[in-house]
């Protein structure tokens, strides 16, 4: 009786430490703990699932901004006379610039003709002054303002890096530029207020930089600003690597500068000699160098040489010209 009232207890004894065994994790929170790090994991996971989404979706749009971009680029490969003269910072207007030139081309075949007598050389002049010397002059009204643009333009993104983080609109940015910076980054973002008042928007407007300054550092700009407008995202935090990215450029430039100095001082002393010796013998032995321009064989070899050191020229400028 005794051994079976012992079993007994033994029994229950049994029973009750299982069933304290097993309700242990349900009285301590292990299970709830490890749904709730379940449920947290599957949120985890489709959050983590929802960004790389997201990524897809911004990589997509950044490429498809900057392939639109390059179509763009492409097509308006070919400069037009207008936008080469606005690109120059003028303003007059084509028949200007053809009077100009049929002026400038008849003063130099006259010069041409009164000096040689050839009327081939007076063609010769009409052709130099009607058509080279305008495109040149162009040309380096064209570069100078665009090497003073590119100068300022860091300042001016700075400006729009200052104002968005102080909570300002891209706008109001874009109009304080266009009152305060120096010229010709002033003008260019004057246009570009001008034409959000006309109702284009901030990347259109934007877009027609490059047009009218044909730089990297204003592409670099317009792509910006045109991701930004489409995909989204921080647009100091672009701006600022831009920033630092142009005056990167502007460093390694000057940095390119300085190490072909001698090699562009010894093009300009190459170029010059020619000059400077016949101007010396001139002075010396007038009678010795008359024959070069009095004499028919003269004149062929003056327009030989003339040719050649042209050439030569070219060639030299073309070899110290770097892009960066």
């Amino acid at each position: 009786m005794e051994s079976r009232s012992i079993l007994i207890v033994l029994l229950t004894l049994a029973s009750a430490s299982g069933a304290a065994l097993l309700a242990l994790p349900w009285l301590s929170g292990d299970v709830k703990g490890e749904k709730r790090r379940q449920t947290l994991l599957v949120r985890g996971q489709a959050v983590r699932g929802d960004r790389q989404v997201d990524a897809a979706v911004r990589r997509k749009q950044v490429a498809d901004s900057l392939k639109e971009l390059e179509q763009r680029s492409a097509k308006k490969k070919k400069v037009s006379l207008e936008t080469r003269i606005t690109q120059a910072g003028l303003t007059m207007s084509k028949s200007t610039y053809f009077i100009a030139s049929g002026f400038a081309g008849g003063l130099i075949a006259l010069m041409l003709f009164a000096f040689s007598g050839n009327p081939a050389f007076g063609g010769a002049g009409m052709a130099i002054g009607g058509l080279g010397l305008p495109s040149m002059w162009l040309s380096f009204m064209t570069r100078r303002r665009l090497k003073k643009f590119t100068l300022a333009f860091p300042s001016a993104v700075d400006v729009i890096i200052r104002g968005v983080r102080a909570g300002l609109p891209l706008g109001d940015c874009l109009r304080i530029i266009a009152a305060e910076a120096p010229e010709p980054v002033r003008g260019e973002f004057r246009q570009i207020v001008e034409a959000q008042t006309l109702g284009m928007s901030v990347s259109e407007a934007v877009e027609r930089l490059p047009e009218h300054i044909p730089t990297a550092e204003a592409n670099f700009f317009a792509i910006v600003i045109s991701i930004q407008q489409k995909a989204g995202g921080n647009l100091a935090e672009a701006l600022g690597n831009l920033s630092r990215v142009l005056r990167e450029r502007k460093k390694m430039a000057d940095k390119v500068k300085a190490m072909s100095s001698e090699a562009r001082a010894s093009a300009y002393i190459i170029g010059s000699l020619p000059i400077v010796v016949a101007a010396l013998v001139y002075i010396t032995s007038p009678h010795y160098i008359e024959q070069l321009w009095l004499k028919e064989t003269g004149r062929v070899v003056l327009l030989g040489c003339f040719c050649a050191m042209s050439t030569g020229v070219l060639i030299m400028n073309k070899m110290i010209s770097f892009d960066i």
